[in-house]
C-alpha cells in the first residue's frame, strides 16, 4: 500500500463517500471528499491527489466529463483515476477509459473490494516506477542497473538505501515527498525506523555527491531540484 497517499473521493451519495472515506482511511490513506463534478476538479486542482474515485452519474459535471478534463491538464497526468459506475453496459465502462480512467468499480460497493483495488493500483504503479531506468539530469547520471551514480563522468559510491533515496526524488524532480512516503518507499513499512534515519541519509548523500540537489521542505519532507 502507498500508505499517506492522498485519495480523493467525489459522489453525490453521502453514504457512499462516508463507507469509501472510512475504508481508506482504515488503510492510511490521507482522504478528501467532494458532492459533485465541480467540487472535485476544484479540490483536485488545491491538494493534487494520487488517487481519483469518481462517480459516473454526478450532478454539475459527471465523472467522465471531470476524468476527461482532469487528464487533459498535465498537472495531473501520473494521477490515478477510478470510476464508479451504477452502470453494466460496456459502452459507458469504455466511455470512462477512453477519458483516462484507470480502473472501474460497480455499485454497490464492497468496501473490501476497493480498498484491494486501490492497494492493487499502487503496487502496480510502484512498480511501474521502480529502478528500472537511468536518469540524466544535466551532469549528473543515475544508473539503476549498475547502481552507479555519476557527476560530471565521475563515480560517486552511494549506500544501497542512499542509492535508492537519491533515485526516488530525482524521478519526480520538484515533487515533496514526504516523510513516511519516504519511508514506506525506501525501507518498507515493517520496518521501524525514525525521522532521523532519512536526515542522516540526505546529509550523507549531499556530501558525496558535493551537489546542492535535495531541497528540505521543513516539517514536510524533501524534493530534488537540479
Amino acid at each position: 500500500m502507498n500508505s499517506k497517499a492522498k485519495v480523493l473521493i467525489a459522489d453525490d451519495e453521502q453514504d457512499i463517500l462516508e463507507i469509501i472515506s472510512f475504508s481508506l482511511f482504515k488503510e492510511g490513506y490521507e482522504v478528501y471528499t467532494a458532492n459533485d463534478g465541480q467540487q472535485a476538479l476544484e479540490k483536485a486542482k488545491e491538494i493534487s491527489p494520487d488517487l481519483i474515485i469518481l462517480d459516473v452519474m454526478m450532478p454539475v459535471k459527471s465523472g467522465t466529463e471531470v476524468c476527461s478534463i482532469l487528464k487533459s491538464n498535465p498537472q495531473f497526468k501520473e494521477t490515478l483515476i477510478i470510476m464508479l459506475t451504477a452502470l453494466s453496459d460496456d459502452a459507458s465502462h469504455i466511455k470512462g477509459l477512453d477519458a483516462g480512467a484507470d480502473d472501474y468499480i460497480s455499485k454497490p460497493i464492497s468496501p473490501k473490494v476497493l480498498v484491494s483495488k486501490v492497494n492493487a493500483l499502487f503496487r502496480r504503479v510502484t512498480k511501474d516506477e521502480g529502478l528500472d531506468k537511468i536518469l540524466k539530469i544535466s551532469n549528473l547520471t543515475i544508473d539503476p542497473i549498475k547502481y552507479v551514480t555519476s557527476v560530471e563522468n565521475r563515480d560517486v559510491i552511494l549506500a544501497k538505501k542512499e542509492f535508492e533515496l537519491l533515485y526516488l526524488l530525482a524521478s519526480k524532480p520538484g515533487k515533496v515527498f514526504l516523510r513516511n512516503e519516504i519511508l514506506g518507499a525506501i525501507w518498507g513499512n515493517d520496518v521501524i525506523v525514525g525521522d532521523r534515519t532519512i536526515d542522516v541519509h540526505i546529509r550523507k548523500i549531499r556530501q558525496k555527491l558535493d551537489l546542492d540537489c535535495l531541497t528540505t521542505v521543513k516539517g514536510v519532507g524533501y524534493k530534488f531540484e537540479y
